[in-house]
């Protein structure tokens, strides 16, 4: 059919016909740059604060506050509203000029993280040292967190009921504590010749906390004893107080910029924190929407979103209810159910980018590529999709155009080659109420790692794209 046509006729054809990636740099204005570098350092500033989920709901609601977002349990009046979850996930909310029951703009992120936490009867001495015991939490290669600085964050409820919350090893005048590896001398049959899956043991993930001994030889536990006395000396704890605690350990230090051209980000925890960022930054922006905005940021959802904190609960349901009342429409259950059928919704969550470095595990005409704008990922789930939400074409169509009439960079994506492994997000599970989701976000190389890397450009544009998608349906 294309027989007679020139060079230039065969060139305006493939332009017209074939899809071609975009790369965001090549996009962008100078402008433009210096915005996607400065929405970087807000970024960046935000993953040092926001390490662990308590964390994340403490900046959230602290940035919330400052752009007029009022706690829909202290005050009914308003357009803008939050509700904090056990103090492990929040949302928040922009009343629409429409009912509710024709449904809302959700854009759903969790923010938690893969980690280490304490079990609780953590502390313990081997050989004059002294270690917590960890059980690690969530998808982890586990020999990356050995022989490196790490962090202790969290919540401890002391025997009186008070609690206290802890930080160490971020602050440049803090120790750090670390897990100890085996010398390469003597790792060949323990660890060299095992599946990299088996090399390191899981119960060995203990983490040094101190090695100076009180007492004398006929002390019993003393180095264990050293710590437990320096423990009630500055934070007044008892070893049983490590029982009610939440103590995360993560890698210590601050988000880096990576390149000559510092056009990356490396950190940890950007899954999911950088799309968490993103929708925060959206609807902190937005301010009389045609429909209701909702920003659920979400935790548990690196073990399966249960609990009482993970999207699985009925937390989002209870604060449409408050929603309703605040606005002053029926809310009965009838009225809830059709407002969550007729809602669209993205789960703000992060894909697999092509390694260079393995790209035989990756499908590359259907892989998501580091600086080529958000990531739409129709489907999630591993083998023949299973655990998938798997989106329709129609709601494919609309973001699509969407973000194409908006000028919002795109590309498409898949975790892997099918039978290369898989994964999953809470989109499944908003899609139970009905509506319509995909997901939705920055593409990351060496995901689920203690340093997470990122595009500036694809920060940016998974934040521009989440301000249409809020703005515009």
């Amino acid at each position: 059919m294309a027989e007679g046509l020139n060079k230039k006729e065969l060139e305006d054809l493939k332009n017209r016909l074939v899809r071609k990636p975009r790369l965001v740099w090549d996009t962008l204005s100078k402008a433009e740059k210096e915005a996607v570098f400065e929405f970087a350092e807000g970024y960046k500033a935000f993953l040092d604060r926001a390490k662990t989920e308590r964390e994340a709901v403490q900046v959230i609601e602290e940035v919330a506050q400052k752009e007029g977002f009022k706690n829909i349990k202290k005050e009914e009046t308003g357009r803008k509203f939050y509700r904090i979850n056990k103090n492990k996930s929040i949302a928040l909310a922009v009343l629409g000029e429409k009912p509710l029951i024709q449904g809302l703009n959700i854009i759903a992120a969790h923010i938690d993280s893969p980690r280490l936490d304490l079990k609780q009867n953590p502390l313990y001495e081997e050989v004059d040292l002294v270690f917590f015991k960890t059980h690690y939490y969530g998808g982890v290669k586990k020999y990356q967190w050995l022989a490196r600085p790490l962090a202790i964050h969290g919540r401890i409820v002391k025997k009186d009921g008070s609690e206290l919350d802890i930080c160490i090893g971020e602050s440049e005048d803090d120790p750090v504590f670390t897990i100890a590896d085996l010398l390469p001398h003597l790792a060949r049959k323990v660890q060299a010749d095992k599946k990299m899956s088996e090399a390191i043991e899981g119960e060995k993930l203990n983490i040094l906390v101190g090695s100076m001994p009180i007492g004398d030889d006929e002390t019993k536990e003393r180095f264990k004893l050293g710590v437990l006395k320096y423990l009630n000396e500055v934070y007044g704890l008892v070893e049983e107080d490590l029982f009610s605690a939440e103590i995360e350990v993560v890698p210590a230090g601050k988000a880096r910029d990576i390149g000559w051209d510092r056009s990356l980000i490396g950190a940890y925890g950007q899954d999911d924190r950088v799309c968490a960022y993103a929708t925060l930054r959206a609807i902190c922006e937005l301010e009389r929407p045609g429909r209701t905005a909702l920003a659920l940021f979400i935790d548990k959802e690196e073990i399966g979103s249960d609990g009482s904190t993970g999207i699985k609960s009925r937390f989002t349901d209870s604060f449409l209810s408050e929603l309703f009342e605040v606005k002053g429409e029926k809310g009965d259950e009838r009225s809830l159910r059709d407002c969550l059928l007729s809602s669209m919704a993205l789960s703000a969550d992060v894909n697999g980018a092509l390694d260079p470095d393995y790209q035989e595990v990756h499908e590359k005409r259907n892989a998501a590529r580091i600086g080529y704008g958000v990531c739409i990922t129709k489907f999630t789930g591993s083998g023949g999709k299973y655990g998938s939400n798997d989106a329709n074409a129609e709601y494919l169509g609309l973001i699509r155009n969407l973000f194409n009439s908006h000028n919002v960079i795109w590309q498409a994506g898949e975790l892997g080659k099918v039978d290369e492994g898989g994964g999953g997000t809470i989109a499944k599970f908003l899609a139970i109420y009905g509506m319509e989701i995909l997901d939705c976000g920055t593409a990351l190389l060496s995901m689920h790692s203690p340093f997470e890397i990122a595009s500036k450009a694809d920060i940016y544009m998974t934040y521009r794209g989440y301000k249409v998608f809020f703005k515009n349906l």
